[in-house]
C-alpha cells in the first residue's frame, strides 16, 4: 500500500508509531494519543544498518508480527494539512528507504475512549521479506547484539531503553515480556562491554 492510498477523501492523516516514533517523531502534528492496535505483536527482529547499526553489526529495532490475539501498544500522531505531505515525506525516507518498512492501514484504539469508534492509522512494517530482516532469537543474543551496535542516528541501547521507557510510563497497565526481557538481557551485557575496553 503507498501512503497516498490512505488519504483519498481525508484531510487528515493518523501515524501509529510502536518503535521510535514514539519518543522521536521529528516531525509536525496536530495531535497525539496514546493506544493500541489489534493483530500484531512488536518484536526486535527487524535490523537495522543504518540508524542504530551498520553492515558489520546491524542493530536490532522493532517490526510488527501478525498474530490475532495479540496488541501493540504505542502513540499516534494526527497530521493535518500541509503536515500530511511533510510527514509522508520525511516519514518514507527514515521507514521506508533507510529502514526498509512498508505502509498498511491498521485500526488505533485510543487509550480511555472506550465509545469511541477506532480511527484509521497508517503504520510502517518490515516484513520477513525485507533484507534486513532478521528474525527470532532468544533475549540474550538480542540484547547483546543492541549493547553492542550503533549507528548514525545514535546507539542502539538508547533506542531500547526510550521505548522502555515509553512503555513504563505511557502505558504502565500493559505487560510486554518480549520488550522487558531483552532490555534486561542488554543491560546485563553493558558491563561486559565496560570491562572489555
Amino acid at each position: 500500500m503507498k501512503p497516498q492510498d490512505v488519504m483519498t477523501g481525508k484531510t487528515s492523516l493518523w501515524i501509529f508509531g510502536y518503535g521510535s516514533l514514539v519518543w522521536k517523531p521529528d516531525f509536525k502534528y496536530k495531535r497525539s494519543m496514546v493506544g493500541h492496535i489489534q493483530g500484531y505483536k512488536r518484536r526486535f527482529w527487524h535490523g537495522d544498518n543504518f540508524h542504530r547499526g551498520n553492515d558489520e553489526l546491524p542493530g536490532r529495532v522493532v517490526t510488527l508480527m501478525e498474530d490475532d490475539d495479540a496488541s501493540t501498544w504505542g502513540m499516534a500522531f494526527e497530521v493535518t494539512g500541509a503536515q500530511v505531505e511533510e510527514s509522508l515525506k520525511y516519514l518514507n525516507l527514515r521507514e521506508a528507504v533507510r529502514g526498509g518498512y512498508a505502509t498498511r492501514s491498521v485500526d488505533f484504539y485510543p487509550e480511555g475512549e472506550v465509545d469511541q469508534a477506532p480511527v484509521t492509522a497508517l503504520v510502517y512494517i518490515a516484513t520477513e521479506d525485507n533484507p534486513l530482516y532478521l528474525g527470532p532469537a532468544s533475549p540474550e543474543e538480542i540484547g547483546a547484539q543492541i549493547a553492542m551496535s550503533c549507528g548514525k542516528t545514535g546507539h542502539n541501547l538508547e533506542y531500547l531503553l526510550r521505548l522502555a521507557e515509553f512503555m513504563r510510563q505511557s502505558c504502565p497497565h500493559v505487560d510486554d515480556p518480549h520488550l522487558f526481557a531483552i532490555e534486561a538481557a542488554a543491560l546485563a551485557f553493558v558491563p561486559y562491554l565496560l570491562a572489555a575496553q
